[in-house]
């Protein structure tokens, strides 16, 4: 009798791609990647903590490389990365503007709609052409994808249009061997996040609705991210993976 072996999850002679990734979630999603063997590539706007990040990686014996850009530039990011073969993409960058739907302004709505979806969709664009068969693109998406909450209407809604980008990108890439997936967090600590937390209430709040009883830690999503990029998850396409401590069960 021939047993069945795991498929691995080794990402050895591979390239990934991680925007938002001098710090905090984009951060924590390439060391996923560089700890399982990848080549990694961060992109982010600020040279300095992108500087720190790279270092941080090469000393630890992973092979990295830098590329400061700000996503929105939709011109800029096919320059730099025509002609490059990634094999992973990971969407991270974003943001958010939590306010009362009265108070949202035009100016808020284009930002987080530019980064949040307009940036993910055109980087995968920028890459699909050059991606081989078993390439693998990940959303980092939101809990707030798949439900509502009070002063995140405008948040809610890029992360519900990134769960609908994942899906029919799936779709559409699928006969190339290209999966599409999104990874929805609930609330992590990062230093985006932190001033939330420091609101009176608002860290109790949270915890009332995560059935496991703590808040993410950006470790909480390595192995997701590494899980989907690799051959373990072949058959994974078009989904949403939760990891929000139960959130969404409710």
């Amino acid at each position: 009798m021939t047993l069945p072996q795991t498929p691995s999850q080794r990402l050895d002679g591979r390239t990934a791609l991680i925007t938002g990734a001098s710090k905090g979630l984009g951060l924590a999603a390439a060391c996923a990647l560089a700890q399982a063997g990848a080549r990694v590539i961060l992109v982010a706007r600020d040279p300095a903590t992108l500087d720190e990040a790279v270092a941080a990686l090469t000393a630890a014996g992973h092979a990295v490389e830098a590329l400061a850009l700000d996503v929105t530039d939709t011109g800029a990011v096919s320059e730099a990365l025509a002609g490059r073969r990634i094999d992973i993409l990971v969407n991270n960058a974003g943001t958010n503007r939590p306010k009362p739907i009265g108070e949202v302004s035009e100016a808020d709505y284009a930002a987080v709609m530019d980064i949040n979806v307009r940036a993910a969709y055109f980087l995968a664009q920028a890459v699909i052409e050059s991606m081989p068969e078993g390439g693998s693109i990940i959303n980092m998406s939101s809990q707030m994808g798949h439900v509502g909450a009070a002063n995140r209407s405008l948040y809610c809604a890029s992360k519900s249009a990134m769960e609908g980008m994942t899906r029919a990108m799936a779709v559409e890439l699928g006969p190339r061997g290209i999966r599409v997936n999104s990874v929805c967090p609930t609330f992590v600590e990062t230093p985006m996040t932190r001033p939330f937390f420091e609101q009176p209430g608002f860290r109790e709040a949270v915890l009332g609705n995560i059935p496991l009883g703590r808040l993410g830690q950006v470790e909480d999503i390595m192995g997701p991210v590494a899980f989907l990029a690799s051959d373990a998850a072949a058959l994974i396409t078009g989904s949403a993976l939760m990891v929000d401590g139960g959130w969404t069960a409710h």
